[in-house]
């Protein structure tokens, strides 16, 4: 068979010039827990799903985005600092920081920022796992941290879920003496489940102190005045990392940034190895600003409730079996995977993108976000439809 130089030659192709001929390695280049991964697997891109279905317009339900768009604030702070773009952005993040601290009641060197709190997730990965190390978390969570940790060549333990939530007493009982961080998600992604604040504190008070627990509360905004969700930040624990991000409340996820809260003995090591500059200039931006505008939370909540009340009266009325949620998007139980594909493809050859859950360990089960009023009665309809044929 042909090398591709060789092709390349054949076809007098100028890019033959620009390939190097090199003899096979004769030792692995590729570590087996590298060849073996599969990465993250998001939704299709919108320009892609309109060429492929002929469509003029997608609405996109399947990435938990918020659908107001970003803060008024946050564009005007872009606008300002494009200009500013040929420079290096403050490589210690500090004015956003600084204003993260006043917001959270911490120091600066509590606070860690990336872009996006999954960048911070691998930083994290990165500098507290090494040799036997191990990672225990719980099936049917956010399948990011799965790709990190694998990548790392960590080994990672998962419990099962007990209705569609973590099972708090079975994490702990599976901690083992090579266990280092213990990840929950809160609210859950995907299945938009919480445990309370009675279920974490018998939970913690179990975990050895030297046992990292990581704390994803990505959709916090949306279940913050719970008074049964326990808001990380509000225990102070030594041995708890909290990662929040921009991305949901915020509707900042095209800009990746995100930001990591803990004791400073931890924030100090993940600050030591993230990348440098990172997140960028206008992100660094965007955020400051966005944090200066609390009107545009209230208005995010207030859409994300009047939006989940009406779906799930809808969904009830259509007798779909829905998990309880916490955060603006629902999962919805189907029963089997032939359904979940059917209402998945009938809602896109309509124009609505929602997200099967088959990655995440969950076959049988979609995930369907909180849009604008007149996006979810397009789901609705969608949905009817779908079941009617």
């Amino acid at each position: 068979m042909a090398t591709l130089i060789q092709q390349l030659a054949a076809m007098n192709d100028p890019r033959h010039m620009q390939l190097v001929p090199t003899t096979p390695p004769t030792k692995r280049l590729v570590p087996p827990h590298i060849e073996s991964l599969q990465p993250y697997q998001p939704g299709r891109p919108n320009d892609q799903l309109k060429k492929e279905l002929g469509l003029e317009r997608i609405i996109n339900l399947a990435s938990n985005e918020n659908p107001l768009g970003p803060p008024a604030s946050a564009i005007a702070a872009i606008e300002a600092t494009m200009t500013d773009i040929s420079r290096y952005p403050d490589m210690g993040g500090l004015k956003l920081r600084h204003a993260l601290a006043e917001r959270h009641q911490v120091f600066v060197n509590n606070i860690a920022i990336g872009s996006g709190s999954e960048s911070i997730m691998a930083n994290i990965v990165r500098a507290f796992l090494h040799g036997d190390d191990e990672v225990l978390t719980s099936q049917g969570t956010f399948i990011g941290l799965q790709v990190l940790v694998r990548a790392q060549g960590v080994k990672l333990n998962m419990v099962p879920l007990k209705n569609y939530a973590f099972d708090l007493d079975a994490i702990a009982d599976a901690v083992n003496d090579r266990t280092k961080i213990i990840y929950l998600c809160n609210p859950n992604n995907p299945t938009g489940t919480i445990f309370t604040r009675d279920e974490f504190e018998k939970f913690i008070a179990k975990i050895p102190e030297h046992v990292l627990v990581l704390l994803d509360e990505a959709y916090y905004e949306f279940t913050a005045d719970n008074p049964d969700f326990p808001d990380s930040m509000s225990y102070r624990l030594d041995n708890v990392l909290t990662l929040r991000t921009f991305a949901k409340a915020y509707a900042m996820a095209g800009l990746r940034l995100g930001y990591g809260l803990g004791h400073e003995y931890l924030i100090d090591f993940i600050n030591r190895i993230k990348l440098p500059f990172e997140p960028n200039i206008l992100a660094q931006a965007a955020g400051h600003a966005a944090l200066l505008e609390p009107e545009f939370l209230v208005r995010t909540i207030e859409n994300n409730k009047v939006g989940l009340s009406y779906l799930q009266t809808e969904f009830d009325k259509m007798g779909l079996h829905r998990i309880p949620t916490h955060a603006n998007f629902i999962m919805l139980e189907m029963g089997t995977q032939e359904r979940v594909n059917h209402i998945h493809e009938t809602l896109l050859r309509n124009g609505v993108a929602i997200r099967p859950l088959a990655a995440f360990g969950l076959p049988t089960c979609l995930r369907i976000t909180v849009g604008l009023p007149e996006d979810n009665e397009l789901v609705v309809k969608g949905i009817q439809k779908a079941l009617a044929l």
